[in-house]
């Protein structure tokens, strides 16, 4: 079940992942689905007070995935071998797949095979227990948090792929509303510190893991990716960082939209 759709919606592109019922993460989920439904997604995301950070991290990485499933199985139809060749986020952003397993170097595929492979390998993650354990006294690896973050900056990849490639037959539709929620929900997770955009994020560049800059994003980033969690604490904290602000470039205007009544 997602936290913001319930069962509203019963076609998704991959089958739902579920939380088992009796365990503590079946607890947060519910906790999060109570504190969503007070409309304050500033409080929702934070991570409740005595409760692990990892066992937080999985929950909401797995309701993302369950939301962003289900966004994009409404639109499926629309994205096509034909009417997305490229996996892209407009005309300056290009995303090409690897895994570091079973695609090594960086594949160029259409839009609907790299979600596919993407939405393949999230689930295949959140089914591991090795890497996200359900069991109570089961430990999370020690690079958990690394690992949710390459699953979140690749989730948001959909997001900025349906955007702007797809917000046309959204609106057609009508599904906006839930689209700018999920949305939103994501991004305040993740904590981007909107008062702080970098200047290389205007115009489109954005500097890749080498300090060069690209207009496309291959998935080179399997062994590069290094844990930019990081507390707050001048804030708040029980506030994080999941995603590189470079990461979310595609749809930076979009943000600072979405958020602006919320920034401090």
């Amino acid at each position: 079940m997602s936290f913001l759709f319930g069962s509203r919606s019963s076609k998704t592109f991959k089958p739902k992942k579920n939380i088992p019922e009796g365990t503590h993460q079946y607890d947060l989920m519910k906790h999060a689905a109570a504190t969503l439904g007070s409309g304050n997604l500033r409080l929702a995301v934070m991570l409740p007070e005595g409760e692990d950070l990892n066992e937080w991290v999985a929950v909401n990485t797995v309701d993302f995935f369950n939301q962003i499933n289900m966004l994009y199985g409404t639109i499926t139809e629309f994205c096509t071998e034909e009417s997305c060749s490229i996996m892209s986020a407009g005309p300056k952003y290009e995303y090409h797949w690897a895994d570091g397993h079973t695609v090594k170097k960086p594949i160029k595929c259409s839009a609907p095979k790299y979600i596919d492979y993407l939405m393949t390998w999230v689930q295949d993650q959140l089914d591991d227990e090795t890497l996200f354990p359900s069991k109570i006294g089961v430990p999370f690896p020690k690079n958990f948090l690394s690992i949710a973050k390459t699953i979140l900056k690749r989730l948001f990849r959909v997001y900025a792929h349906i955007y702007h490639q797809h917000f046309s037959e959204v609106v057609q539709l009508g599904e906006e509303a839930h689209l700018n929620t999920s949305f939103k929900h994501f991004i305040f997770f993740v904590q981007v510190e909107l008062e702080e955009v970098n200047p290389h994020l205007r115009g489109g560049r954005v500097e890749n893991h080498l300090g060069k800059t690209s207009l496309s994003s291959p998935d080179r980033d399997s062994n590069l990716d290094l844990p930019v969690l990081r507390s707050r604490a001048q804030h708040d904290k029980r506030e994080f960082n999941l995603i590189d602000r470079r990461e979310l470039a595609p749809l930076q205007e979009l943000i600072d939209k979405l958020t602006a009544k919320d920034c401090r």
